[in-house]
C-alpha cells in the first residue's frame, strides 16, 4: 500500500511538472499546475510522516505555507489582468 502511494505521488507530481512545461504561456494555467505540484507534494509529505509515523505538524505549516502562495499567485494574476486585460505572456510589455 505504501508503495502504491508514493508511486501515485510520483505521477501526480511529474504531470504537474509537464503540464508546467507546455502550458508556459497562459498564467492561469501556469498557476493552476503549480497548485497541483503543491498538491502532489503534500500527498507526499503525508504519506511519508504517516509511513515514519511522526508527528503531523509539519504538514500543518506547509499547508498553510501553500494556501498563501497560492492567494499571492492569485492576486498577482488579478493585477495583471486589470492591468493588461488578459494573462497571456506573451503580450506583456514588461518581460520584453
Amino acid at each position: 500500500m505504501l508503495i502504491y502511494s508514493y508511486s501515485v505521488f510520483i505521477f501526480m507530481y511529474f504531470v504537474g511538472l509537464m503540464v508546467l512545461c507546455l502550458k508556459c504561456n497562459h498564467l492561469l494555467l501556469m498557476l493552476l499546475s503549480l497548485e497541483f505540484i503543491i498538491l502532489s507534494l503534500f500527498l507526499g509529505l503525508g504519506v511519508y510522516i504517516v509511513g515514519l509515523s511522526y508527528e503531523s505538524y509539519f504538514m500543518m505549516i506547509f499547508l498553510s505555507l501553500s494556501v498563501c502562495e497560492g492567494a499571492l499567485g492569485l492576486s498577482i494574476l488579478v493585477s495583471l489582468v486589470r492591468m493588461y486585460g488578459n494573462d497571456y505572456f506573451n503580450s506583456f510589455n514588461v518581460l520584453w
